[in-house]
């Protein structure tokens, strides 16, 4: 086995254990934040296929209500890497912490603010220009997030530890899911008539005391040992994004292939096919509990290969995730194509277990290919513009091919393999990071990416 480069020198203070209260304030900060804002962006994601297409585009036929709601759903993901850019370039400037404490203030204002919005019927064409700015002030924040969170607890961990700590922010993912579809679930047992009328605002009303808990638990805690190193020597780069395209160009692809793969998989079983099983007949209701039940497979193949990662490298598992979402991408189209619950069970079930066990060492494997001066803006970027391609733009070009053919599923899932199949190519070319110094303050070598 490889040995384990990451030597503290007996000048450098010895990293927190993970049961020590600094590292739990740390970890729990991480955690409980990402699922916050991961609830409030995928709230949306739900309201997005149950509910704005009957409130907001009201003049529409519904096949093109829906597509025209998953559009305003695809402007929040475009919006995801100006958010990864802007906080990316403040967080390697002025540190993780300040810009996880502001990106979670943007984010809960934006959510409330949906949940008071006016629809179609009350204001006209205004609602749909309110619903898009606000999706977009969404996509932002939740850009800015994932990197801070994931850096504050990778940054402090001790290194043989850092894959599982940097991923509490990925498991904030599926848990942020769990609770939306959970949300959504208890309000569709409404009639229909309360539901669309304010029933569906409750989700999203409900951020206001969970973004409270999340500011708690985050003033509480301290910047990373790595940034105030690199502070105290005054190496920060002025233009991080710069640094990034101009020296990391081959991390960023590689990142990139690695992340969009489980973004994929994120935007077909968690818009498309609810979308598609609601237009099928299956009952809303039933559906959006099951779909709460999925997300518990997610959180749990995250939390296996998290752990795993830092014995046995993030690479493999990414690798042998990838193998897995391209043997089961076929049978989850077809499932969910039957129009029944149980066919949605078990074709989203195994699809978001798979999901899972690629986003348990995806934070590591993302943040291990950029040096610290520039590892928030390089990792935000990657994360951030494969969730535009994989979960934002995947489920509108999905819905328009389906409506284009007639609902060829089979030539959708074939383009889906292939897409699969490059991500596996490009992360294979790549050098695993669990060994990797994360000391080094400068810049990497692009041909040790």
């Amino acid at each position: 086995m490889t040995q384990n480069t990451d030597v503290h020198t007996p000048s450098a203070p010895l990293p927190p254990t993970l049961r020590s209260p600094e590292m739990r304030r740390i970890l729990a900060s991480s955690f409980i934040g990402s699922t916050i804002e991961f609830y409030d962006f995928l709230i949306y994601v739900t309201a997005s296929a149950v509910v704005f297409s009957r409130l907001f585009f009201t003049e529409l036929d519904p096949i093109t209500a829906t597509i025209a709601s998953f559009g305003t759903l695809a402007v929040g993901y475009l919006a995801r890497p100006i958010g990864g850019i802007l906080f990316g370039h403040l967080g390697d400037r002025v540190g993780r912490k300040k810009v996880l404490i502001a990106s979670m203030l943007v984010m809960g204002s934006a959510t409330v603010l949906i949940g008071i919005l006016p629809t179609t019927e009350q204001v006209g064409p205004m609602a749909v220009v309110m619903l898009v700015a606000l999706r977009i002030i969404q996509g932002i924040a939740v850009g800015g997030e994932w990197g801070g969170a994931v850096l504050i607890a990778l940054e402090t961990a001790h290194p043989n530890k850092r894959g599982f700590a940097g991923a509490f922010a990925n498991f904030g993912a599926p848990l942020g899911s769990i609770l939306a579809a959970g949300a959504f679930s208890i309000v569709s047992l409404l009639p229909d008539d309360q539901f669309f009328a304010w029933g569906w605002r409750l989700p999203f009303l409900v951020s206001a005391v969970l973004v409270v808990l999340a500011l708690f638990i985050r003033l509480r805690v301290s910047e990373t040992p790595l940034f105030k190193e690199l502070k105290s020597r005054a190496e920060v780069p002025r233009i991080p994004i710069v640094e990034v395209l101009h020296r990391h160009r081959r991390a960023v692809l590689i990142g990139l292939a690695a992340v969009v793969s489980h973004h994929t998989i994120s935007g077909l079983a968690n818009a498309w096919a609810v979308s598609h099983a609601v237009s099928l007949g299956v009952d809303q209701a039933s559906l959006l509990g099951a779909k709460s039940g999925t997300s518990v497979g997610m959180l749990l193949g995250a939390v296996v290969t998290a752990y795993l990662c830092d014995r046995v490298g993030r690479k493999p598992i990414i690798i042998a995730g990838i193998g897995a979402a391209v043997i089961w991408a076929l049978p989850m189209m077809m499932l969910v194509d039957t129009g029944t619950l149980g066919g949605f069970i078990a074709g989203v079930g195994v699809a978001e277990t798979i999901q899972g066990a690629i986003l348990g060492p995806l934070a590591a494997y993302t943040a291990e290919l950029f040096p610290t001066a520039v590892r928030y803006t390089g990792a935000s970027l990657c994360f951030q513009l494969s969730s535009t391609i994989g979960a934002g733009l995947f489920p509108l070009a999905v819905t328009s091919f389906l409506a284009a053919t007639g609902g060829n599923i089979y030539i959708v899932a074939a383009a889906w393999i292939a897409f699969l199949l490059v991500c596996l190519i490009a992360v294979a070319s790549a050098r695993d990071g669990r060994n990797r110094d994360l000391r080094q303050a400068g810049p990497a070598p692009t041909s040790r990416v």
